[in-house]
């Protein structure tokens, strides 16, 4: 079981942004701040497991997505987010979020996303916002 906490904002994948030359051409490019949590995902990972073998096989997901209360939020309420009587309904989706961290690790926590066969996402608010993520081998 390998276990991943990436501090910080959690940030969703952004749809892919079309531009076009002086040629006429179209071509289509990530945005930015995506490739930018993608790279951070990506060399957290490899910092933290250095000479990591990608996981082979089916594998297991875990998401917990953390986000932060809003500074406008009452005493009274933040109390009930950080205990996890209210979560969080809007954005960003934690399918979008889950998307960032799965192409971020695709070839260095496992050989594809492919191979993620189940998956399992949350969302709380916290103090401190954070994604913590599980992988596991399914045998």
């Amino acid at each position: 079981m390998i276990d991943l906490v990436i501090s910080g904002e959690p940030n969703a994948k952004q749809r892919a942004r079309f531009s076009s030359r002086r040629s006429g051409r179209v071509f289509s490019y990530t945005p930015k701040k995506t490739r930018d949590y993608e790279t951070y995902v990506r060399e957290l990972f490899a910092f933290k497991f250095p000479g990591f073998v990608p996981l082979e096989g089916a594998v297991r997901m875990t998401v917990d997505i953390y986000r932060g209360i809003p500074k406008s939020t009452s005493n009274r309420r933040a109390q009930k987010m950080e205990a996890a009587l209210i979560r969080p309904t809007t954005k960003p989706d934690a399918s979008n979020v889950l998307k960032s961290i799965e192409d971020g690790l695709n070839g260095i926590a496992y050989r594809d996303d492919s191979q993620i066969v189940e998956v399992i996402a949350k969302k709380y608010y916290s103090c401190r916002p954070r994604v913590e993520i599980s992988l596991e081998v399914i045998k």
